[in-house]
């Protein structure tokens, strides 16, 4: 018997070579282009920003409710403009020249940052923004988009594409309305998770048991939803008024913490729902990478033929993988009626389920990365309401397309590639 280890075959090794090749060569071109965006971004600060400002622009940081106030921070508008495109100019050279490999996500995250802050310094030029608020109704937003991506992540996790959040977003919040008119905000919102629930059990039978395209399903889904209840609202609660009229959950400050400066209104004076959203964020977490449940659901969508060897029930842990993702759904969809205003409107979600699979695609189906990508949609919503409030010389239009464009840049793949489990969206033959 030879003892001599058996060598690769040839092929093997040209294979691999060509694949890191290739690899390489793609790292290249989205670090050029990145790159060039970075400098074309500080060209618009350094010659049209900067020269069409004076002034200072004025940051408020507290909240007139607050026990402890901090002075406004005020800075010279066109010098602060120089400034940031220089930095701008700077990040966008090294990306261009070089690039940063596993690093040039975070310089191209720092860069954009920078872009942000010079936006808000020459839309504020000679006025006071109150940085504070804006802040708190960045993370209040960004619940539905974090809960939508953490709903996503659940379902595809386990193998299942979940296109239909939008619709178990909305079938949530008007659930979550009439019932909560009914009969109080906590019946309202455990009615809105069942929705969700319900619909996600509909997507799981067509895609598990029937095995129908997953993509068409959430398609349908959100469709389905967005008639079903675009027809009741016109029909019904337009003639019944008392059935969309729910009462709101009102904010709960948290003693000592609420209290910090800045961060403390900002994550500590918050709904139920948000600080929900807090705990569904750890404990998916938890049970995703530290329990036997979270092992089998992403053996299951990583490959679910050497799961089913091992005995375990593919289609049971998709079920319930996409069942808990739905109620998920449908938990975040009463954020948007008995979590803030009280009453449904047609397709008040707005389009969120999407941001949220943007969100989860961001995060790497993480559910903490999903969390901090959420962070960064419901910054960019939050900024443009605010930005409108205070009459900027940017167009609204452009102002209300801006999460949406942060979205396209995501999917892109400009700040870099995220690889989704390696059997999302394939269902599952029993042999």
């Amino acid at each position: 018997m030879s003892t001599e280890f058996e060598k690769p075959p040839v092929e093997s090794y040209e294979l691999t070579a060509k694949k890191t090749k290739e690899l390489t060569r793609n790292q290249i071109r989205r670090a050029r282009i990145s790159g060039f965006v970075l400098i074309a971004l500080a060209a618009v600060v350094m010659f049209y920003f900067a020269p069409n400002v004076s002034g200072d622009s004025t940051f408020g940081l507290s909240l007139p409710e607050e026990s402890v106030q901090l002075s406004p921070l005020a800075v010279p508008a066109q010098a602060s403009l120089w400034v940031l495109a220089m930095v701008l100019a700077f990040l966008g050279v090294l990306q261009f020249i070089k690039g940063f490999q596993s690093k040039s996500t975070v310089l191209v995250g720092v860069a954009f940052a920078v872009f942000v802050v010079a936006l808000m310094v020459w839309a504020t030029a000679g006025e006071e923004f109150n940085l504070e608020s804006m802040l708190v109704s960045t993370v209040a937003r960004s619940t539905p988009i974090a809960l939508g991506a953490l709903s996503g992540v659940l379902c595809e996790r386990s193998g299942v594409v979940n296109i239909g959040i939008e619709g178990m977003l909305l079938g949530g919040a008007f659930t979550g309305v009439v019932i909560g008119s009914l009969f109080g905000d906590w019946q309202g919102l455990v009615a809105a998770t069942i929705t969700g629930g319900l619909l996600a059990l509909l997507l799981a039978v067509l895609a598990i048991k029937f095995k129908v395209d997953q993509i068409i399903i959430g398609v349908v889904i959100n469709i389905f939803v967005l008639g079903l209840t675009s027809f009741l609202a016109s029909q019904v609660l337009v003639d019944k008024p008392e059935l969309n009229d729910a009462p709101i959950f009102p904010t709960i400050d948290i003693p000592v913490l609420g209290a910090i400066p800045i961060i403390g209104p900002m994550f500590f004076n918050q709904t139920i729902i948000v600080y929900t959203m807090y705990v569904l964020i750890i404990l998916v977490t938890f049970m995703l990478f530290r329990t036997r449940w979270g092992l089998r659901t992403r053996s299951v969508g990583e490959n679910p033929k050497a799961a089913d060897s091992l005995g375990i029930s593919v289609s049971k842990v998709r079920y319930l993988a996409v069942i808990y993702g739905g109620m998920v759904g449908g938990f975040a969809g009463a954020w948007f009626t008995i979590g803030t205003v009280g009453r449904f409107d047609q397709n008040m979600t707005g389009g969120r389920g999407f941001i949220g699979l943007a969100a989860m695609i961001f995060g790497g189906w993480n559910p903490i990365g999903a969390f901090f990508a959420a962070l960064i949609f419901g910054f960019f919503d939050s900024l443009q309401q605010k930005f409108a409030v205070i009459g900027t010389i940017i167009p609204s239009e452009f102002l209300a397309m801006t999460p949406y464009l942060v979205t396209i840049i995501v999917v892109a793949g400009l700040i870099g590639r995220r690889r989704p489990p390696a059997a999302d969206g394939v269902p599952y033959e029993k042999e």
